[in-house]
């Protein structure tokens, strides 16, 4: 069986980043996570207290402190920025609210765009974002457009901060949710979009089983 490369992309919290990972498992292949790679941008920006205009000091910083992955020993993806692990700060409420207008930044997605691809050559590659099919990985032989409704994205959002325990309200993540696919579907650089040859996949009112299995089967005829 050839390695393939696959894309999903969705919107926020449209369970991406859970079906990518056991996919990759799954079929051993590498996983990349590029959300966290935009949140832990954002995390050194609102770190050291820049301003979405003071680009050349973000991509400075993003140079002196590399983000890079590792595992821990039970297997959670770790992010780092430099040698800091940032794993759970990035998921903080005041990363998730700002990621927007980090992601909006061209010479910030230019230079994540690259890095992403770099990783991508390596072989077999799952990886998750709002633009891999249209954007990093235009090639993928595989590309899926996850979606699932504002009220379900806000209860897996809400079930995920509670078990991490982080303070959380229900109706403020619907709302914040809507605001970020706006935001995501708006701006001027690599908006979300599903890519032409992309499978679209409606989750609501599925587990994350059925979703896997109906996206392993879509892999499994392009790898054959």
């Amino acid at each position: 069986m050839k390695t393939i490369q696959i894309a999903i992309d969705g919107p926020a919290s449209s369970g991406k980043s859970t079906v990518a990972k056991i996919i990759a498992k799954d079929f051993g292949y590498t996983y990349l996570d590029t959300g966290a790679m935009y949140r832990a941008a954002t995390y050194m920006a609102l770190k050291n207290q820049l301003g979405v205009e003071q680009v050349e000091e973000l991509l400075d910083l993003l140079d002196q402190h590399p983000i890079s992955f590792g595992r821990s020993e039970t297997g959670e993806q770790l992010v780092f920025v430099g040698d800091v692990d940032i794993t759970h700060p990035i998921r903080e409420n005041e990363v998730t609210n700002h990621v927007s207008a980090i992601a909006a930044i061209p010479e910030v997605r230019e230079k994540l765009v690259s890095l992403q691809q770099e990783i991508a050559q390596q072989g077999g590659i799952v990886m998750d974002g709002r633009d891999i099919g249209t954007v990093v990985l235009p090639q993928a032989e595989l590309k899926i457009f996850l979606v699932a409704s504002v009220d379900e994205r806000a209860e897996r959002r809400y079930k995920e901060n509670i078990a991490k325990g982080i303070e959380t309200d229900l109706e403020t993540l619907k709302e914040e949710i809507a605001a970020r696919d706006y935001k995501d579907s708006h701006r001027e650089t690599s908006p979300l979009k599903q890519a032409e040859d992309a499978v679209y996949l409606d989750t609501t009112g599925l587990n994350i089983q059925e979703v896997v299995k109906k996206i392993e089967s879509e892999a499994k005829q392009r790898m054959s």
